[in-house]
């Protein structure tokens, strides 16, 4: 929180909130108070005025998320917008086939920006991102779309080192490149809980026609709903669903 007073201190709050949704991915009403240094009861009211007016909405865990109204620009880019296009079959078939919530994201340095997705019809569901970004590592289309790239890339990437987040286990550049040798032989990523916890993701690589990390798709799952014995057709529905991406996205090029 910033050490300078601000004139509209309500505002200032609300603001610091806002930054702190962006970078955490999600914050309960006890973190924000911690975090303001007030009383929950404050942080709830800041809290639901940023839910009334769209930019925070809540996730299955009730926790807080930043909201439409505070998407940035790039996700409503030309070349955004073009992928989203190619890829709306591909989460239209991955949804339909797993019944879960499904994620398109792409690569932004070393985190990932949540472009698109179908959300789940299940009453107990992982809510839809849109605009959010994450650590790259954290998130099962992340790791998938790192293990497109060699150990020199990723060092290039990380050359300051991988920023914290609590609930990944992997915090260092050797532990995230063990990790990778392991999704290249697999062919798919897996988050469990590593993005947040209660939710367990699988991600594949979608790649451009010289081999090049293009997108990531997702399925994401409740955790008390996922078996370990489901992600193998997670991953056969995925890789099906990256197939019919690359597909449309060559047609769009050619």
């Amino acid at each position: 929180m910033p050490t300078a007073s601000s004139p509209i201190e309500s505002v200032d709050r609300a603001l610091v909130l806002l930054t702190m949704m962006r970078n955490q991915g999600s914050v309960s009403v006890s973190e924000a108070a911690a975090h303001l240094g007030v009383a929950p009861s404050t942080a709830h009211r800041l809290l639901t005025a940023l839910l009334h007016r769209d930019f925070a909405r809540q996730d299955h865990l009730r926790r807080y998320r930043v909201g439409p109204a505070f998407w940035t620009a790039p996700v409503r880019s030309p070349a955004l917008a073009a992928l989203r296009d190619a890829a709306r079959p591909a989460l239209e078939h991955a949804h339909a086939e797993t019944g879960e919530t499904v994620q398109l994201m792409v690569l932004r340095g070393g985190a990932i920006l949540f472009v698109d997705g179908i959300e789940s019809g299940h009453g107990l569901r992982i809510a839809m991102r849109h605009g959010d970004t994450v650590p790259a590592f954290s998130s099962a289309g992340g790791k998938a779309l790192l293990s497109r790239l060699n150990n020199e890339q990723l060092e290039e990437l990380y050359r300051a080192g991988l920023p914290a987040w609590p609930t990944s286990p992997i915090r260092s550049l050797p532990a995230l490149k063990r990790r990778m040798t392991r999704v290249r032989q697999d062919g798919y990523a897996t988050s469990l809980e590593e993005t947040e916890q209660g939710v367990i993701g699988v991600g594949v690589a979608v790649v451009d026609a010289l081999g090049r990390p293009l997108a990531g798709l997702t399925t994401a799952t409740p955790s008390v709903r996922f078996a370990r014995t489901d992600v193998p057709r997670h991953v056969e529905v995925l890789q099906a669903a990256a197939g019919l991406l690359e597909q449309r996205y060559a047609e769009r090029l050619g």
